[in-house]
């Protein structure tokens, strides 16, 4: 029993480890903006570039926050970090599109979870990385708070290949800083976030034009329902 119990103590010790790493990174990063992320890396090894601009909240239009509730998580400021009833809707539809043979994925995860895995994860979809999310999730919602989770997820989303954050996003598709978005370009920027490499918020197609006109029609919902109010007061 005693040589079992010294065997183990390598895993233990590399366990108790990751979890200090782990939760150092969570407090540093409650103020220190993340220097870069897994995908910023991986992406730039794979020769994307890496255009990376950190802005305070306070520098970042208001209405790029009410364009991203809107299109990805409109009960942001009222869940704990995970929307039950969009997990349970995500679940459906993906049933059903495994039973057409579609191949669609559908995804139920919010912006913390999202957060969560941008900011401390590896791209991918394993059952390992989901779990690691879950308790990142947990962890910025109980550490950071709504307003600073939002701050993080805008600074380090990918908007473009190589693009990422809001601030690199406005100069790249509009030559001007994220301040200075209108309702307009800060809907186009929230529609191509589902698929960042594949649209374009400057020149937008039908898809985008019409996912952007629905986002910015729901802004005003936002506006007028105080949905942003745990961000924007």
């Amino acid at each position: 029993m005693t040589r079992n119990v010294k065997k183990g103590r390598p895993v233990l010790t590399l366990v108790l480890l990751l979890l200090l790493l782990s939760s150092s990174s969570i407090v540093i990063q409650r103020w220190a903006a993340p220097p870069t992320t897994f995908l910023m890396v991986s992406r730039a090894l794979g020769g994307d570039g890496l255009s990376y601009r950190w802005r305070s909240l306070d520098d970042i239009s208001p209405r790029l926050v009410q364009a991203v509730i809107a299109s990805e998580d409109s009960t942001y400021c009222t869940h704990r970090g995970f929307d039950m009833k969009a997990i349970e809707r995500a679940l459906k539809a993906n049933a059903r599109s495994e039973k057409r043979g579609s191949g669609r994925v559908r995804g139920g995860s919010t912006i913390s979870q999202q957060t969560a895995k941008n900011a401390f994860l590896w791209p991918g979809r394993d059952w390992i990385r989901k779990g690691l999310e879950a308790g990142y999730t947990v962890a910025i919602e109980t550490v950071w708070g709504k307003r600073r989770i939002m701050e993080v997820y805008l600074n380090i989303a990918e908007w473009a290949p190589g693009v990422y954050g809001a601030e690199a996003a406005a100069r790249h598709w509009f030559g001007k800083p994220a301040s200075e978005l209108t309702p307009g370009e800060a809907a186009r920027l929230a529609a191509i976030l589902p698929s960042p490499r594949r649209y374009s918020a400057a020149s937008p197609g039908p898809y985008v034009r019409r996912r952007a006109s629905r986002i910015q029609a729901a802004m005003g919902t936002v506006r007028n329902d105080g949905l942003a109010r745990c961000v924007l007061g």
